[in-house]
């Protein structure tokens, strides 16, 4: 995973920057090959130094070969002392850091110990690079994909009347680690009956009855890469108006995953699926993003919005997941990941899209 440091360091040079500080766990994954959390990188063209304390210095040393592994002696010293040393000691002057780095005062501390240097806020160096997945990405991102179809199929004949949406979350996880995943790829969501009509409903001691949609948003990690899946079902029999929601949601999804391609604006990805929408009027209800990228973190760019004017690229993992929300009635979501390809893309995610009524 490391040998991706290199264009982001050839990316510096391009932005006339000496020095890159990474804090972001995701991003020092991407750079390194890390696995853990709570340390940081310092990027120079000619050493790479990896910062953190004795409870991650053994984990570094085998992960990220090539690093000048620094361990900090927290009695003693501070993260941010170390950095700033270590930026003086090279006489380092222009320091790139993102804007999302830990907290503001962290730099602020550094830039105490420093001088003439400058830190410079950057946003997306790495994450653009990210953006666009290798081959051994899209692997591990398949693998998750299809961990989650095969749990997804498992799951359903557990989903009866009385059923704990908590329970419903509780046994998805155990099928997604017995098929291989590391875990959710992010804190389950399955909810069901009125409660569908929020997006990001956290599930609870409500009981699965009869009649009632129910919404499963979850995804499998694999090899620190994830993949999002939403299938919404029913327990017995759809009413006339539960079964026109589904329908509209299924052809705005299916709009949406036949228009995607290279080259293609992630706003038009939008306005497609939401096209359908209002075509049955319902636009009022309708999710306000079609999808977002995805991979070591569960939401990377691009996002697929009415402002998204970034055009997609040729292997670009992410989701299509338009939904329909009416408050205090319902609602319906069906999402997949797919990679983006030069003349379209493909489905990663392959479970059902018709209403399974259980």
């Amino acid at each position: 995973m490391g040998v991706f440091m290199e264009e982001v360091i050839k990316k510096l040079n391009d932005l006339n920057l000496d020095a890159l500080l990474l804090g972001n766990d995701s991003n020092i994954r991407y750079v390194s090959g890390y696995t853990g959390s709570d340390s940081y990188i310092l990027l120079l063209e000619d050493i790479q130094f990896f910062i953190t304390d004795y409870r991650y210095s053994e984990q570094a040393e085998k992960e990220c070969p090539g690093y000048e592994v620094v361990v900090v002696d927290r009695n003693t010293q501070t993260h941010e002392k170390v950095i700033a040393d270590i930026i003086k000691s090279y006489q380092i002057l222009k320091i790139a850091f993102e804007t999302n780095l830990a907290v503001y005062k962290f730099i602020i501390n550094i830039q105490k110990e420093l001088s003439d240097e400058q830190m410079i806020p950057t946003e997306g160096i790495v994450e653009n690079f990210r953006s666009t997945k290798k081959p051994e990405e899209i692997e591990n991102i398949s693998k998750a994909a299809t961990i989650a179809d095969k749990s997804f199929q498992e799951i359903l004949s557990f989903i009866k009347p009385g059923v704990t949406e908590i329970e419903l979350a509780w046994q998805l996880e155990n099928l997604l680690r017995q098929n291989g995943a590391q875990g959710s790829a992010f804190p389950i969501i399955s909810i069901t009956g009125q409660k569908t009509s929020m997006p990001h409903g956290i599930p609870s001691n409500d009981k699965i009855k009869t009649g009632d949609f129910i919404t499963m948003d979850f995804g499998a990690l694999y090899n620190g890469y994830r993949s999002d899946m939403t299938r919404t079902v029913i327990l017995g029999k759809p009413n006339e108006k539960q079964l026109k929601v589904y329908n509209i949601v299924k052809e705005s999804q299916a709009a949406a995953v036949n228009a995607v391609k290279a080259d293609i604006p992630g706003r038009d990805i939008d306005k497609v699926a939401n096209d359908i929408i209002k075509k049955h009027q319902y636009l009022e209800f309708a999710s306000k993003g079609t999808g977002h990228g995805l991979g070591l973190d569960i939401h990377e760019i691009p996002f697929l919005n009415g402002k998204c004017k970034e055009k997609l690229k040729e292997n670009n993992v992410i989701t299509i997941e338009p939904g329909i929300y009416v408050p205090f009635w319902g609602g319906v979501r069906i999402e997949d990941t797919v990679v983006v390809k030069k003349t379209g893309c493909e489905i990663l995610t392959n479970s059902p899209r018709e209403l399974i009524e259980l």
